[in-house]
């Protein structure tokens, strides 16, 4: 809720472009109050849902204990991963990582649908991932490129 986009809407409607997606996974999608939240309930989805993969989402604001609660926040979803030997993908979008507003619309546009993309990859076509390996794929902004040998 504390999130300026949803986000969440987004990775759904990726998610929903994969194929077999009406066969191959169904999409529990759980909004918590804000991004300290999260690992509880992904915790919870992976325990009593049976989830195979989460996707947390959350945007932190720009103010110095907004990056103190994202990096709490974030060990928090790495305990739970760890707990649960399940992945969490985590998708922050920092409110200052752009100052234009159309612009961080477009990052967390772009980085919630890439880690859904991500998250089905994982569960069904792994070999996508590692087609991309090296490549400095990013989430959110412009690729960086590969490092020449």
């Amino acid at each position: 809720m504390f999130a300026r986009y949803d986000m969440g809407s987004e990775a759904v409607d990726e998610l929903a472009s994969c194929p077999g997606f009406a066969k191959r996974f169904e999409v529990l999608r759980q909004t918590v109050p804000g991004f300290k939240d999260l690992a509880v309930a992904c915790k919870r989805l992976i325990e009593r849902e049976g989830c195979q993969i989460v996707i947390a989402l959350g945007m932190p604001g720009p103010a110095p204990i907004d990056k103190t609660c994202a990096h709490e926040a974030s060990q928090g979803i790495m305990l739970a991963q760890l707990l649960t030997s399940t992945p969490i993908l985590e998708v922050f979008v920092h409110e200052d990582e752009a100052e234009d507003p159309q612009t961080l619309v477009a990052v967390c546009r772009d980085r919630a649908r890439k880690h859904a993309r991500n998250a089905y990859w994982m569960l069904y076509e792994p070999e996508q991932l590692a087609e991309r390996a090296g490549k400095g794929i990013r989430q959110g902004f412009a690729d960086a490129g590969p490092l020449a040998p």
